[in-house]
């Protein structure tokens, strides 16, 4: 028979066994629900058109570190450009300075216009820099349009042009679209206007 000096201090060795068990069943009852969320099944991604309804582009060569710098202007807009990307109609998305503060080396600025409103559109070049061996840059410019909402991107312009020193700006292209978004035949040329901003 037990004494009084022993009684429930068995009590407290079950008290600490079932505050563990309890506490562990616990962890594992968390650790449970939250596996199915640690790893969560990848959903197929449906394809994304590229927005706008003109969409202008550059690429130059990856292995030639320059800067070339994309102009646009929309009929009635303000050009839109490094110094200034965004106006009412177009909006440069990249402003690509060659290698400099780049993940990659793909040389390559775009921009998109929001709507395609009738009238004359201007693209330039300009050579902002070039840090390269080349004595020239020779890019590759395409201006792609869509008439509608859900119509796909028809490629209306696609030149090649060599920039040939620092601070040249050339036109590469001066076209019409009429009030359905289409080119307007017989438009394209490319009589120089200058649409840079900013410093030199």
């Amino acid at each position: 028979m037990l004494g009084p000096e022993n009684d429930g201090a068995g009590d407290d060795g079950t008290v600490f066994r079932d505050v563990l068990m309890l506490a562990l069943l616990g962890f594992i009852m968390i650790v449970v629900l939250l596996l199915p969320h640690l790893n969560p099944p990848t959903q197929a991604v449906a394809a994304v058109a590229p927005p706008g309804n003109v969409i202008v582009e550059v690429h130059w060569p990856r292995e030639i570190d320059a800067d070339v710098d994309l102009w646009v202007r929309a009929p009635g807009d303000r050009p839109v450009g490094y110094s200034n990307k965004g106006a009412r109609v177009f909006n440069l998305l990249r402003d690509d300075l060659g290698h400099a503060n780049d993940a990659d080396e793909v040389n390559h600025e775009i921009a998109f216009a929001r709507g395609a409103p009738a009238g004359e559109y201007s693209v330039n070049l300009h050579l902002y820099a070039n840090r390269s061996s080349r004595p020239s840059v020779p890019a590759t410019v395409s201006v792609s349009v869509r008439r509608g909402a859900n119509a796909s991107l028809d490629r209306v312009i696609e030149r090649e042009v060599k920039l040939q020193h620092q601070g040249q700006e050339l036109t590469v292209a001066r076209f019409t679209l009429d009030q359905n978004g289409a080119l307007e035949p017989g438009s394209i040329h490319d009589i120089p206007t200058p649409l840079r901003t900013g410093p030199t």
